[in-house]
């Protein structure tokens, strides 16, 4: 295929998908098959043994994920002290799904519970510091009756 034939996005990716950078990213990729119920779809191993690029599957979604490589500035949230994202995944069944991530090593943030939102709503940290919020969709909310909850919530 030609560059003129080459699709922009290509098939099985959206516009938006995550890069993550793991101290430990073949370590990581098993902890996200065994607790997010990921598919591997390619791992292109460097010479040093370290993971230069790899693609997961995780539900629809397409997560990319590499080592750290502090040589070119690639640092992962262990590295830094924590992440300021949070990456949000809605899933069948929050409750299976909290129970077997914990299960596999990540480590409740916000407690399990129904949000005024109208999600089951928890999030996460996994054990190589990136941060997840999970949730299952079970009621439909106006945005009137949102934001009375969130006033009602917030004072």
């Amino acid at each position: 295929m030609t560059k003129s034939q080459a699709k922009p996005v290509p098939d099985g990716m959206h516009s938006v998908t995550p890069h993550l950078i793991c101290a430990g990213a073949a370590k990581a990729i098993e902890f996200y098959k065994h607790a997010f119920n990921a598919v591997e779809v390619s791992r292109l191993p460097g010479k040093n043994g370290k993971i230069m690029h790899a693609m997961l599957r995780i539900g629809d979604s397409a997560v990319m994920l590499t080592d750290e490589m502090p040589d070119w500035g690639s640092f992962g949230p262990t590295s830094l002290k924590g992440s300021p994202v949070v990456i949000h995944l809605y899933v069948e069944d929050v409750d299976a799904f909290v129970t077997r991530a914990v299960g596999a090593g990540a480590k409740i943030t916000m407690s399990l519970d129904d949000m005024f939102w109208g999600d089951r709503y928890c999030q996460l940290e996994d054990p190589f510091g990136h941060r997840w919020s999970v949730a299952t969709h079970v009621r439909d909310v106006s945005p009137e009756e949102m934001q009375q909850a969130m006033e009602k919530m917030c004072g």
